[in-house]
Parts: C-alpha cells; sequence; structure tokens
C-alpha cells in the first residue's frame, strides 16, 4: 500500500498546541530529579491529579493535605501546609512545565472499605476561600510564597463517575451538590482573579456513550435505569450530567473558561468523541471554551506497556487532536509504577520507555511553533508538520499496516526513528520516500 503525505510549508495554519501535555509528573516520594525528562521534550503541563495519595503519603497537593484542619482559620497562613507541594510546583517550573492545578482530591479505589477525602465539602463557601489562598500563595506570593501565574485552576475531579454515591470512587454526594461547589468555588474564585487565571472542570468521565452509540438523546436516567447494564448506566450519567453542567453554566452565567474530560478509547473513537464536544459546546453557545482531554491513555494495560503500537497511537492522537479545537490534552501519567497507566517509564530501570520519545518528538514541533499545511491520504498514517520560519519538522505515525510512504518534503532532512529499537535515533531515510512498519514513528527535520 501507497501512502502520499503532502506538505506546504508556506501556508501557515497556527500554532502547534500543547497536546504533549502531561498528567502525575514522574515524583518518586520527593525525588524531583526524573523531571528533567519533561524539559528536554518539551512537554509544558503537567495536570496535578493523584499526586496527593500512593507516592504522594498524603502531602502533595489535594486540599486536605495543604489545608489539614478544614475548621482552622483559611485566613490564617498557619492553617497551610505548602512544604511538599511547593517543592513539586518549584521543580515543575524549574524545569519549564507548569502545572494545572486540581483543587480537590485523590481517588480512592478503595472507598468501599472506608473513604476518607471524597466527600462533598461541608461549607462550600470556606472551600472556595481555601482554594483562594492556594491560589494567592502560588500567584501573589501569600504566606511566603511565589509569583508563578499559574494560569489552569481545576474543580474537582470525575464527581459523574457513578450515579449511585455508594459506588463512586470520587465524589460521595449527588450531582447537585457539585453543581453547588462548582458555582461557588467559581464564582469567588473569578471575584478574587478576574480574567488572571482559568477556571474549569469538571474534568468528565468522558463521552464513551458517543463512541458505543447509546442512547444520548436525553432521555431521563431514570426511565432508562432498568435497561441498562452497570457500564451502560454509567456511560448515561456522564451524558446526563454533562447536559445538566451545561445548562447550569448558561443559566447562571457561571465562569468556565475550559471543560476538561477524559478518555481511554482508540485514536478513532477520541476523534468522534471529540466531534461531538465541539458540536454540542458550539450550539449552547459555548463555542469558545477550551476543550482539554486531561487524563487519557489509548493503552492503560499492563501488557502493553514499552511496546510500539502505545507510542505510535498516542502520536497518532496528538497529531489528530492538534486539527480539532482540542486546546490541551494531558496523559495519564508519568507515575514510576507496575500498572499499565503508568505508561512512561520503566519501573525496574526507570528508564523510558519509547512513547516518551513519541512525546519528545511532537515537542520538537512544539518548540517549531507554527503548524503548517500537511495531509495524508491514509487514515492510518497520522501526519503534522510545523516550522519557525527557518526549520522544518514532520512527525509521522503509522497505527495502520506497513506502508510505502512518498512525501512532498526536500532532500537531505534528518531521519528520527521510535519503535521499541530506536528511541528517536537518526537513522537513513529518504524523507520523499520511504517504509514505514506498523505502530512506528519517525521524524524529519530540515
Amino acid at each position: 500500500m501507497m501512502t502520499t503525505i503532502k506538505i506546504d510549508a508556506n501556508q501557515k495554519l497556527g500554532r502547534i498546541k500543547p497536546m504533549h501535555s502531561v498528567g502525575q509528573p514522574p515524583l518518586f516520594y520527593s525525588d524531583t530529579k526524573l523531571f528533567s525528562y519533561l524539559k528536554e521534550a518539551n512537554i509544558p503541563y503537567s495536570r496535578l491529579h493523584d499526586v496527593g495519595g500512593r507516592f504522594g503519603g498524603g502531602v502533595y497537593v489535594d486540599i486536605p493535605n495543604v489545608f489539614r484542619d478544614f475548621d482552622a482559620d483559611e485566613n490564617d497562613p498557619a492553617s497551610y501546609d505548602f512544604a511538599f507541594t511547593d517543592i513539586l510546583i518549584k521543580a515543575l517550573m524549574e524545569n519549564e512545565c507548569a502545572p494545572v492545578y486540581r483543587l480537590g482530591v485523590t481517588i480512592e479505589n478503595a472507598h468501599k472499605i472506608k473513604a476518607y477525602r471524597i466527600f462533598p465539602p461541608k461549607d462550600n463557601e470556606k472551600w472556595a476561600r481555601i482554594c483562594e489562598h492556594i491560589i494567592r500563595h502560588y500567584n501573589e506570593g501569600w504566606a511566603d510564597g511565589f509569583h508563578y501565574g499559574i494560569t489552569y485552576w481545576e474543580i474537582w475531579n470525575e464527581p459523574d463517575g457513578h450515579p449511585d454515591i455508594e459506588e463512586n470512587a470520587m465524589w460521595k454526594g449527588t450531582k447537585e451538590q457539585y453543581f453547588d461547589l462548582y458555582r461557588v468555588t467559581s464564582k469567588h474564585l473569578r471575584a478574587c482573579f478576574g480574567d488572571t487565571i482559568k477556571i474549569g472542570g469538571y474534568a468528565s468521565c468522558g463521552f464513551y456513550a458517543v463512541k458505543e452509540k447509546q442512547d444520548v438523546t436525553g432521555a431521563a436516567f431514570g426511565e432508562l435505569d432498568k435497561k441498562l447494564t452497570n457500564w451502560e448506566r454509567r456511560m448515561t450519567y456522564f451524558m446526563e450530567f454533562f447536559h445538566d453542567f451545561v445548562d447550569l453554566v448558561r443559566e447562571e452565567k457561571l465562569p468556565w473558561d475550559f471543560f476538561s474530560h477524559h478518555s481511554y478509547a482508540s485514536v478513532e473513537d477520541n476523534l468522534k468523541m471529540q466531534a461531538y464536544c465541539e458540536q454540542y459546546l458550539e450550539e449552547h453557545g459555548f463555542g469558545d471554551v477550551e476543550i482539554h482531554l486531561n487524563e487519557w491513555n489509548t493503552h492503560p494495560k499492563r501488557e502493553d506497556k514499552g511496546k510500539r503500537a502505545p507510542c505510535a497511537n498516542a502520536v497518532a492522537l496528538l497529531c489528530a487532536m492538534q486539527n480539532t479545537k482540542m486546546e490541551m490534552m494531558c496523559y495519564y501519567d508519568l507515575r514510576i509504577a507496575a500498572g499499565g497507566y503508568s505508561g512512561f517509564f520503566n519501573p525496574l530501570t526507570i528508564e523510558p520507555f519509547c512513547i516518551y520519545y513519541g512525546f519528545k518528538a511532537f515537542g520538537k514541533l512544539y518548540a517549531l511553533g507554527q503548524q503548517v499545511a500537511c495531509a495524508s491520504d491514509n487514515e492510518q498514517v497520522y501526519a503534522l508538520a510545523a516550522t519557525d520560519g527557518k526549520t522544518l519538522g514532520v512527525l509521522v505515525s503509522n497505527i495502520g499496516e506497513d506502508t510505502e510512504v512518498s512525501m512532498s518534503m526536500p532532500a537531505g532532512a534528518k531521519a528520527y526513528l521510535v519503535d521499541e529499537a530506536h528511541m528517536l535515533e537518526e537513522v537513513k531515510l529518504d524523507a520523499s520516500k520511504f517504509t514505514l512498519e506498523k505502530d512506528q514513528v519517525v521524524y524529519f527535520e530540515l
């Protein structure tokens, strides 16, 4: 099979967006030395969710970790414990990777034994004021703080995880209770900080109902309840929650700068879900709200760790989403762990897998800055090009079968291959005509 990729470096399409952002950074207890990998790959953002537990030891980021006694005076700097979160954010900023700060708590997967911190705050107004002081600490120097200018502040995570409160590992409350938390907090933070920060949420569990063609026509959840499996109930609830949240924000004119959602689906299905999200927001008056896919992984299984398929599919999604209204994506995640979600680093050697080098290749496009026209005639071969006016970079990912590629790129470009055996390694390839195997990634630069 032949694939043709056409490039027009004279046709400028806008900036390369921060698609190669990540979730948890590679924090190892209190050791941040692996953060240098973020800088080397030009990774621009790291979302700080699920940092508070596990290796975090209950000291990072989460509201109960920073403000340990909810009955304390929220206006008193002595009520806050910023020690470990300061170290984390300082290391990110030193490596030119800005935080996306999730205001909330870490998931409690063992919540059925006992839940600790995933309940609605007992006082939403006070909770909002606590968030205010955390922002002041990192952006305005409050409490011996900093002036980092952190932009993105996200209110909670996945409150829509399950329609049954006892089954929800992130929010032991109702939909209406979350809506009130968002209402109170978003209004308070906007009043305090104006447009100097971006306020968003709600880290939706996603649009799987669109992917799996479930009934998303707006029928009441209760009417569908008896006919659905547990997963179908959850998917339907995700959609109900989304529709109702959009109505809430529109009717009450609440601050909403970015909408965040999550997905563990394929490249193809993610594009379908993105199209639905764009259309729905546009039709309901929110076409200017940024869309963030800030928790995603196309291959979240342990057996896939380190293989070329997760790398190729991830790079394909980065390239594909660049051509949508997606503003940012955060891969989940960069923890040093054996689980499949933690796909960047070998937990035994602490060396990066090939997927890291796929992100590093995208980071080269991000550094070049300006997207230029680049189109592939093969739906399984994704290509993206960028320039800084002097250098042209082209990133190609093949998630289909082996293919011959004809590309309109001048001779003399250097080629860098990514698969299990090549970690963005320079190889001899003619950019105008070359073979790309299934699940291989190649970056050309001229």
